[in-house]
């Protein structure tokens, strides 16, 4: 899918929070319909996701974390894939460095860093080493509610 202007445009409308369709259109000088539709197809072709967010350090009791994981073979999509299905992850994403991939993993009071470890990476067998990072302070990072 192409993401002209119009589509970046649409987008960062978006990004403000919960807005109308029409009022993203009278702002661009577009129609509702034209809006609807664009919105419909970024979302249809999972290029946009409209979803509701949290800033991690808002949430009592709640902790981010990165964790950087090597990986004993290349299969990086792969372990990226199973890694993004363990309870409390966020986001993956596969680097260049010393690490093959980070993951932003999302705790709690209920669900700690040593359950992350021993009851979900446990289930990733490709796993070499992790180091993990905690996120002490966010600045403009918002995450899905993933608990």
């Amino acid at each position: 899918m192409k993401i002209d202007e119009t589509n970046l445009a649409i987008i960062k409308h978006l990004r403000q929070g919960r807005r109308s369709f029409r009022k993203i259109a009278e702002a661009l000088g577009l129609t509702e319909n034209t809006v609807r539709n664009r919105v419909q197809r970024l979302m249809d072709e999972k290029v946009l996701s409209i979803t509701g967010v949290v800033d991690p350090g808002a949430l009592p009791g709640h902790r981010l974390v990165i964790v950087g994981v090597k990986l004993h073979d290349m299969d990086m999509v792969g372990a990226a894939e199973a890694f993004k299905a363990l309870r409390g992850v966020v986001a993956v994403t596969i680097v260049t460095g010393r690490y093959d991939l980070m993951v932003l993993v999302l705790l709690n009071q209920e669900f700690d860093l040593l359950q992350f470890y021993t009851e979900e990476v446990s289930k990733v067998s490709n796993v070499q080493s992790v180091e993990t990072f905690v996120v002490y302070k966010t600045f403009n990072i918002k995450v899905p509610y993933v608990l």
